[in-house]
């Protein structure tokens, strides 16, 4: 007869957030920190699908959100309940748009051990994303994006044009992989742009940054200026990495992960 509970327990994570699974599944395979990935806009949860394995291959329990990207207020609230529901310090991975997820969701998190950016935003409360994106030049994010899609709400889905994705975005990823990538991502809205941060974990919780420069979605310049504001314990920059240095870089992003989580 199939059971569905005893599938469930089997799920291997890395399939984004699944509520009936088994709150303490992470306690009850390691004692290391769970580390919780959060994509951030115009990418997936596969964008992580580099770092899982070598994570996984010592030994830490990973679970890739499938961040909503609708607005970081509740996108945070979101993961938060995932935070909540696992046993045991957790180390939270954010990816741009993923870092003022992380920024609020882990604030006040009693087990949320470290934060790691990777080519992020780390907002101080009350900046929005498109006023980060600003505050230095270098970002072409705005020349690269589609047509808004109305949602009918005042608010609009935003998307990079497929065309413009591998320059724009991901410039040193294989032309193929970057077509693919195009195809599967994922819109923010305006609205998630524009609104406000809350409180930053940042100032209670250790953080570690790493990002390219040649970055075209965040200006360098900006995420060296936040990485700085939040004390980072350890900020790394790849020469020529895109704004997925997770993807055409896996092996920095794991090792600074792994720094994080196994840190004092």
């Amino acid at each position: 007869m199939f059971n569905l509970k005893n599938l469930m327990k089997a799920t291997v994570i890395g399939f984004g957030l699944l509520a009936a699974q088994s709150p303490a599944f992470a306690a009850d395979q390691t004692t290391q920190p769970t580390i919780v990935l959060v994509h951030g806009a115009f990418a997936a949860s596969d964008s992580w699908d580099g770092i899982v394995p070598i994570l996984q291959a010592e030994g830490f329990p990973v679970i890739s959100v499938a961040n909503p990207l609708r607005s970081v207020s509740g996108d945070a609230a979101y993961t938060r309940s995932l935070i909540d529901s696992i046993q045991g310090e957790v180390v939270m991975v954010g990816h741009s748009y993923g870092g003022p997820v992380i920024t609020n969701a882990s604030n006040g998190a009693a087990n949320v051990k470290a934060l790691v950016y990777v080519a992020s935003f780390a907002p101080e409360k009350g900046e929005t994303i498109a006023e980060l994106a600003a505050k230095f030049p270098g970002g072409t994010l705005g020349e690269a994006l589609a047509a808004p899609v109305p949602l009918g709400n005042g608010v609009n889905d935003l998307y990079i044009d497929p065309a413009k994705f591998h320059a724009q975005f991901a410039a040193d990823v294989p032309a193929e992989k970057a077509r693919l990538m195009a195809i599967a991502q994922r819109p923010v809205t305006d609205f998630a742009l524009n609104e406000p941060s809350g409180d930053a974990a940042w100032k209670n919780i250790s953080s570690f940054h790493i990002f390219g420069t040649a970055d075209k979605n965040i200006p360098p310049a900006a995420m060296a200026f936040m990485a700085k504001r939040a004390n980072s314990k350890k900020t790394v920059v790849i020469d020529g990495a895109s704004h997925v240095v997770m993807v055409s870089q896996p092996k920095a992003v794991a090792e600074l992960i792994i720094e994080a989580a196994t840190a004092n």
